[in-house]
């Protein structure tokens, strides 16, 4: 199995134990942060694999945190980095996708989805 080091940024304790426990099942390792502040530090420090990231939460949410991790294009150009959202983003999609996210997943997450999202921006 190849090595895979993720981030996950999620405000909500839950989200972070869930989407971990979808990560553990799947035998991967994985780094949390708690707003968009954390996740510039540890990106800046920590090579990650896939990023996955909360548009909305205090301190600075994934729309800011994006903008400053995507300017450092020689570092950070090819890490997906995957948008998580509690609200219905088919209308706001091409605008995140356009900022610089790989692609948008909807909370509640499904296993499913999070392994095919994985998959196919890890393996492709």
């Amino acid at each position: 199995m190849k090595a895979i080091n993720i981030l996950i940024v999620d405000d909500i304790y839950t989200n972070l134990i869930l989407i971990g426990y979808m990560i553990d099942d799947l035998g991967y390792k994985y780094k949390t942060a708690t707003n968009g502040k954390e996740a510039i530090e540890k990106i800046k420090t920590t090579h990650f694999d896939i990023v996955f990231l909360d548009i909305e939460m205090p301190i600075m949410n994934g729309i800011d945190a994006i903008k400053i991790i995507r300017k450092d294009h020689d570092r950070t150009e090819k890490i997906p980095i995957i948008g998580i959202t509690a609200h219905n983003i088919i209308e706001k999609k091409e605008s995140l996708l356009d900022l610089g996210f790989s692609d948008i997943i909807s909370k509640p997450l499904e296993v499913d989805t999070f392994k095919q999202l994985l998959s196919k921006h890890i393996f492709e």
